[in-house]
């Protein structure tokens, strides 16, 4: 896979992240364990998506601002290689192709997409190269769009897939408090049963397990729990779905811009676990971004 841009000599990398809550600039050195540079600015696409599914003006003003304020900082540290994308909170706006077009004319930065199948595919070799495990190994991974599953017993996953049941996906569909738990668990259960073979389905209930993202991070926080217990998870449902979005922030691992979705996210990782066959599973802090970093410093021959 090959999607760098040069940028400067060295044996350095860096990805811009452009997500709906944040612009990430990270720059590594060898491995996306060495950090040269880290550089966020907060974004709140969430709320410049309009009924149509378009970003408006003013988010594609945010977003340029953004990448613009970021590339300033990357020309101050040299890297090798470099790739801005954005996740599917661009990805999958109605106007995505204007926003690439707008961005990349005002900043000189040409965002890239990366497909649900290729997320699925570098999350699991950043949690590999992470965990390293000696067998196979299942990744799991609820982003705002998406729900990726991967599952490999080598350095690429044998099978990987991609649904569109990300946090903010629900909770844009309506999944906000107690109301629409029930269905919402039961769509989510038959979407993700039906979007694995069951020769899958046994292989990935018998091999070792990890969650990435924030949505897993967050509620290893939430239930003081890592490996993630799924009974743990199940008990905070209810709970969350009981509080307003202001109130979930004052938990543990939820933050202000997160809380609105995050009983989504709950519901999702819950499922996820259950359909799976896995009543706990590790919480990885590595996922997709990483997952680039060990693609870009391969194809420099680094890695």
């Amino acid at each position: 896979m090959r999607f760098s841009d040069t940028v400067a000599d060295g044996s350095r990398a860096a990805v811009l992240d452009v997500g709906c809550f944040s612009a990430h600039l990270l720059v590594v050195e060898r491995c996306p364990s060495q950090r040269i540079a880290s550089y966020k600015v907060r974004l709140r696409l969430d709320q410049v998506i309009d009924q149509s599914g378009r970003i408006t003006t003013d988010g594609i003003e945010l977003i340029s601002d953004a990448v613009r304020t970021v590339e300033r900082r990357l020309r101050t540290v040299r890297a090798s290689t470099f790739l801005p994308f954005a996740t599917s909170s661009v990805r999958d706006a109605a106007n995505a192709a204007e926003v690439v077009d707008t961005v990349a004319r005002r900043t000189g930065v040409t965002l890239r997409f990366l497909s649900g199948r290729a997320e699925a595919d570098l999350a699991y070799r950043a949690v590999r190269h992470w965990c390293r495990p000696t067998g196979p190994l299942a990744v799991l991974d609820v982003g705002g769009g998406t729900v990726e599953i991967a599952l490999g017993d080598g350095p690429r996953p044998e099978f990987a897939c991609s649904l569109p049941l990300g946090a903010r996906t629900l909770t844009r569909a309506g999944l906000t408090d107690e109301r629409n738990l029930a269905e919402a668990r039961a769509l989510l259960h038959r979407r993700i049963e039906e979007a694995i073979p069951p020769e899958v389905a046994t292989r990935l209930a018998r091999a070792r397990t990890a969650g990435c993202s924030k949505v897993f991070e967050s509620l290893a926080k939430l239930t003081g729990t890592n490996p993630l217990r799924v009974e743990e998870v199940s008990a905070w449902v209810p709970r969350l779905a009981a509080l307003p979005p202001h109130r979930r922030a004052e938990l543990p691992g939820i933050s202000p811009h997160r809380a609105g979705q995050a009983l989504a996210g709950a519901v999702i990782a819950e499922t996820l676990m259950r359909v799976t066959g896995h009543a706990a599973i590790d919480i990885c802090p590595w996922s997709t971004r990483e997952g680039v970093l060990l693609s870009l410093l391969e194809e420099r021959g680094v890695s």
